[in-house]
């Protein structure tokens, strides 16, 4: 595996795979890698024969007392875990590679990054989506590869590629989660023995809110299960427990009718550790 970390020597490797006939695929992630990484890198080597893997910490996304002094840098165990999996190229770039001046430009995605982690998190997802077209216009044309764990980020990237006409294909896959259903993260490393053992409720309410969204359609019947499932955890700080729109992100109103699909959206933090959840529901 080829380790690049500057954009022009990215370019000119992602240009002579497709030069050579070989369709690239991306992984963009900011590093600590672990399983449901990994299980990216692999769907995208399933795909296609080229995987380059991004691995950059986007100061840009984390806002004013957020965790990027504390969030985990392992660019050793990342190139190891990256090639693995089957990654054959893997840009490092650093801040100043990335940014060489503060920029004057961002990229906003209006609706869905305002809702969710976009109000509890003002910025996050400008963040996001700059850093994103940023590194989807270094790679080229080619297909990136998202997990639906970070389902409101997935939306938001999928709706800026089809705005800027951005020569990528956005590929959605399957949360990785551990044997008690916690979401893999990177986050949960920061999380105390104590704190860990809590964590799997989000998991429990989730279930429990798709069983009743998928028996009967009624939200706010799916809402109020989530919250009393996540209430018996006074450790647990809820910031946001909702039914919403799979497209849109909007919160549900109306019963879902047969057939309909759902997508159930949940943030809460524990201790120091902000943690975010969801899943599907199709009626």
């Amino acid at each position: 595996m080829e380790v690049i970390d500057r954009i022009d020597a990215w370019r000119k490797a992602l240009d002579g795979e497709r030069g050579a006939g070989r369709r690239v695929g991306i992984v963009p992630t900011m590093g600590a890698l672990h399983r449901g990484h990994a299980s990216l890198i692999e769907r995208a080597r399933a795909d296609g024969p080229t995987v380059g893997v991004t691995v950059f910490v986007n100061p840009l996304q984390f806002g004013p007392g957020e965790d990027l002094d504390r969030y985990p840098r392992t660019l050793a165990a990342d190139i190891e875990l990256a090639a693995a999996a089957g990654a054959t190229h893997l840009f490092a770039p650093s801040t100043a590679e990335m940014y060489p001046a503060p920029p004057a430009t961002t990229v906003r995605v209006v609706g869905l990054a305002e809702l969710w982690d976009g109000a509890s998190r003002p910025g996050h997802f400008d963040g996001v989506a700059t850093v994103v077209a940023k590194l989807l216009s270094q790679a080229g044309p080619c297909h990136a590869y998202f997990g639906e764990k970070d389902y409101q980020q997935l939306c938001v990237v999928r709706r800026l590629v089809a705005d800027l006409d951005l020569p990528a294909v956005i590929v959605g896959c399957p949360t990785v989660r551990e044997p008690d259903g916690l979401a893999v993260s990177s986050r949960n490393v920061f999380l105390t023995p104590a704190e860990r053992a809590v964590a799997p409720v989000l998991h429990r309410a989730l279930d429990a809110g798709a069983d009743v969204l998928a028996a009967a359609g009624h939200p706010d019947a799916a809402r109020a299960t989530m919250h009393a499932v996540l209430a018996a955890e006074p450790a647990l700080s809820v910031l946001y427990a909702e039914p919403v729109d799979p497209d849109t992100l909007q919160p549900l109103r109306a019963p879902l009718d047969p057939g309909g699909t759902a997508r159930l959206l949940l943030a809460a933090r524990l201790g120091r550790t902000r943690l975010i959840d969801n899943r599907g529901v199709t009626r």
